[in-house]
């Protein structure tokens, strides 16, 4: 509809001097957007899953999307978020962390905005997927041990059924292949991501009377958990073990000894989901992508005497 000049000039005077501000849900079903993300991740005491949630609400709200974030610990609370968020569209897309670390995977709604973070979808490329390279991460941990003399490297993985600590299997396994070492597949113990976990692993090899020289746990938890555990052996990190951790928790300086870690950037890969969720939307020829970032090595005294 054509509007006078010296009307809408009337209009737009008496919106100044009201302060008058466009109702948000008025807008949003005049546009059929609720211009919203969701996050939704197994908890939201993680540090890594809550390092995500930041990056990306920054990333959300740089461009006027409000960002939810909410937990579900098992799959039908997952279900019943998905009913609730999706289903009923009060969202316009979704950013799912850890989708494969139950049986969450299936129910993520079809013909829905939605980015996996810290897993590849297992069905290709029809959904996009941000994360570290976990298989590097892992090779890059190992190199470093290696180049330090240790030949008798044990690790401390995650859950077995999560795909980041079956691509971090894949690079310790790679990096020990490469430099002629046979994997010793009783050098590798399962955790569950806690410092607990992480005690309980070298607790383990020291009671099986296989202690290895130098551990690679693939969190800063369980690594914690690792020189501990040293600790209470008597064992003198790092001269008589050394211990690699993964993340670089804001703790991690602090830890007695400082700890080696494979610093990820989890808030540049919250930006980066919320980035291709605004893409998706706002790109009817959107073609669904991986991004997968690198890991800088930070060494400190856990693997060195003197370092940083």
């Amino acid at each position: 509809m054509d509007v006078l000049p010296e009307t809408r000039a009337l209009v737009e005077d008496a919106i100044e001097r009201m302060g008058y501000r466009p109702n948000a849900i008025a807008r949003s079903m005049a546009r059929g957007k609720t211009y919203t993300f969701a996050c939704i991740s197994p908890n939201l005491t993680d540090y890594t899953f809550a390092s995500v949630i930041e990056g990306a609400e920054i990333e959300a709200r740089r461009h006027g999307y409000f960002l939810l974030s909410a937990s579900a610990t098992n799959p039908e609370a997952f279900r019943e978020l998905i009913d609730e968020l999706a289903k009923h569209r009060r969202v316009d897309g979704l950013i799912i962390i850890n989708p494969y670390v139950d049986e969450r995977s299936k129910h993520i709604p079809q013909n829905f905005p939605v980015v996996f973070v810290g897993s590849l979808a297992h069905d290709k490329l029809t959904i996009s997927s941000v994360g570290l390279d976990d298989e590097k991460v892992a090779y890059d941990a190992i190199k470093h041990l290696l180049s330090l003399g240790h030949t008798r490297i044990a690790m401390v993985t995650g859950p077995l059924e999560e795909d980041c600590s079956q691509d971090r299997i894949k690079g310790y396994q790679r990096a020990l292949e490469e430099a002629g070492i046979p994997v010793d597949q009783s050098s590798i113990i399962e955790g569950d991501w806690s410092a607990t976990s992480g005690q309980n692993a070298l607790l383990s090899f020291v009671d099986q009377g296989n202690l290895p020289t130098a551990v690679f746990a693939q969190n800063d938890r369980m690594a914690l958990g690792v020189l501990r555990a040293a600790r209470d052996a008597n064992l003198k990190v790092p001269s008589q073990l050394a211990v690699i951790g993964v993340d670089d928790m804001p703790l991690s300086s602090y830890f007695d000894p400082p700890l080696t870690t494979m610093q990820q950037d989890m808030p540049r890969i919250g930006q980066e989901a919320a980035s291709i969720l605004l893409d998706m939307l706002q790109n009817k020829d959107f073609i669904p992508r991986v991004v997968q970032f690198p890991a800088q090595l930070v060494v400190r005294q856990s693997t060195v005497e003197g370092g940083d």
